[in-house]
């Protein structure tokens, strides 16, 4: 009992100096190339507009997190592959790379991807664009600036009296 007390006495000094780089787990799933790749892609999806793109935001970070902790290891080869698979179609049909494209072309890229006979380019068109939607809607910047989200909803005013409704013979 007294080391739970000691321990619930700490936590808040330890969880205080939590940072990006202090949470950061492991080594990251793709090279700094193919996460920039991933980033690109996340950006085509969900471009920037009057509010921030999907790149501005992390997402592509996100996807590599949730990737990496909480899909297996087929989904990371799938990621990799798919990423693979991008740089090498926008290379044969606009020989460029994907990142130098225009963003008709890179559009032009994903839905080949999309309607691809290939069933691991449909995967991984299917899985980054489900998690570059989830990553986008559940960002910080979405939830409190669009969504205008409440972490706990209502309001206590203590100095709002309260008025209580007589209670009738009927209720």
């Amino acid at each position: 009992m007294a080391m739970a007390a000691a321990g619930l006495v700490s936590l808040p000094a330890w969880a205080n100096g939590w940072t990006r780089a202090t949470v950061q787990t492991g080594k990251p799933l793709l090279p700094a190339v193919a996460e920039a790749l991933l980033a690109e892609v996340a950006e085509t999806i969900l471009p920037a507009t009057e509010t921030p793109g999907a790149k501005a935001l992390g997402v592509h970070q996100f996807i590599q997190k949730i990737v990496t902790d909480c899909l297996e290891p087929s989904a990371q080869q799938t990621l990799s592959k798919g990423l693979t698979a991008v740089e090498s179609l926008a290379q044969q049909t606009y020989g460029k790379a994907f990142a130098a494209g225009d963003a008709g072309q890179r559009m032009d890229v994903l839905k080949t991807m999309e309607q691809s006979a290939d069933a691991d380019q449909k995967a991984f068109f299917g899985m980054v664009k489900g998690l570059t939607i989830r990553g986008y809607l559940t960002s910080e910047y979405v939830m409190t600036n669009l969504t205008h989200f409440e972490f706990a909803p209502g309001r206590y005013h203590g100095c709002v009296p309260v008025k209580q409704k007589p209670i009738s013979a009927k209720e």
